[in-house]
């Protein structure tokens, strides 16, 4: 599996899918093979990946802080999934949203509106942002398609921030990292000190230069902590989180999710919709032959990925910054398959 994998990837490198990729697959046990391959940027041949770069997890961010704060306030009680959220936001009675559940945001379900220009709409101040994502009209009535966007993480968010009291980056460092150890996981941007470490990623006008250690994502820095997008991690980092999923016994100590909210999650919660949804985790693409709900997935914009199954008893992580290069998500959707057949053995 381990030469496989490095060949995948190097021949991805030499493509120029993406500069460099970090990446590890394991077990219940822990890390079973690893490894790194390319460079963070492309133009420093002296500055190659390595096992502890920080990445911009880009959607990633939905798993390891609002999935994980919406599963501890689930397990906790403070949270039914199928009840309108006007009972937990009542500021919300009148307005579209009010009628929507957290199943149907968790589910992308929800018919809310698709990735928008936060700033033209709402302008800049975080409490005016807000109150315009929580108002806005939905796109359809809720509960007839799938389509995936951020605002269902950013509506989560909200809500999961109302509910406790705390911010997001606060919320989700209380509810899990520091149970898993997740040292390197933190909201962007990253310290001065660690940013040599950051793979860089997309090319800013403003500045001149390839992002390096700030969120890439717009909603990201304009509202400093939101649930789409925005945590920084490494592959270290990640393994652990993962490692919970299959393991909870085995962790330091329990985060405030436990097995109950992972069962629900990995399994369909859209009935005959499609394309078929977890609680913002979904199937795999798998061959033909293969049960497409052993393993789950979740992609990062940035060129992020990781999957776990329960039923493998296996979890795996691929780290890339393809987004030095391009937006273009197509190059890497080959890589990403591949990979995760090498690590699932399917």
């Amino acid at each position: 599996m381990t030469r496989a994998i490095e060949t995948l990837l190097t021949r991805a490198v030499d493509r120029a899918v993406f500069p460099g990729a970090v990446w590890a697959v394991g077990d219940p046990d822990g890390v079973r093979a690893q490894g790194a391959c390319g460079l963070l940027d492309p133009t420093v041949p002296d500055d190659p990946m390595r096992a502890d770069t920080v990445f911009d997890l880009a959607s990633l961010t939905k798993i390891v802080a609002v999935w994980s704060c919406i599963g501890t306030l689930w397990e906790a009680g403070a949270l039914n999934l199928d009840r309108p959220l006007t009972q937990y936001l009542p500021d919300l009675d009148g307005y579209d949203l009010g009628g929507v559940t957290a199943q149907q945001l968790l589910t992308h379900t929800a018919g809310v509106p698709l990735r928008a220009n936060l700033e033209a709409l709402y302008g800049t101040e975080r409490t005016a942002v807000e109150r315009g994502i929580l108002r806005e009209r939905l796109r359809h009535r809720p509960g007839q398609v799938v389509e995936y966007t951020d605002r269902a993480a950013l509506v989560l968010g909200i809500l999961a921030e109302r509910l406790s009291g705390l911010r997001l980056d606060v919320l989700s460092r209380e509810y899990a990292w520091d149970a898993l150890h997740m040292r390197s996981t933190a909201f962007g941007p990253v310290p001065a000190a660690d940013v040599a470490r950051c793979a860089p990623t997309e090319w800013d006008e403003p500045s001149g230069r390839h992002l390096r250690g700030t969120p890439h994502d717009y909603s990201a820095r304009l509202l400093g902590v939101c649930g789409s997008a925005g945590v920084f991690s490494d592959v270290g980092d990640l393994g652990r989180f993962l490692r919970y999923l299959l393991a909870p016994d085995q962790a330091p100590r329990r985060p405030g999710f436990g097995p109950a909210w992972v069962k629900e999650s990995l399994k369909v919660q859209t009935g005959t919709l499609h394309p078929t949804r977890g609680l913002f985790w979904h199937p795999a693409p798998a061959p033909a032959g293969v049960d497409g709900s052993e393993v789950w997935a979740h992609f990062g914009f940035t060129g992020t990925a990781m999957w776990v199954s329960l039923r493998r008893r296996r979890w795996a992580v691929l780290l890339t910054n393809k987004l030095y290069y391009t937006r273009d998500s197509h190059p890497i959707l080959d890589v990403r398959t591949s990979f995760a057949r090498l690590a699932f053995d399917l």
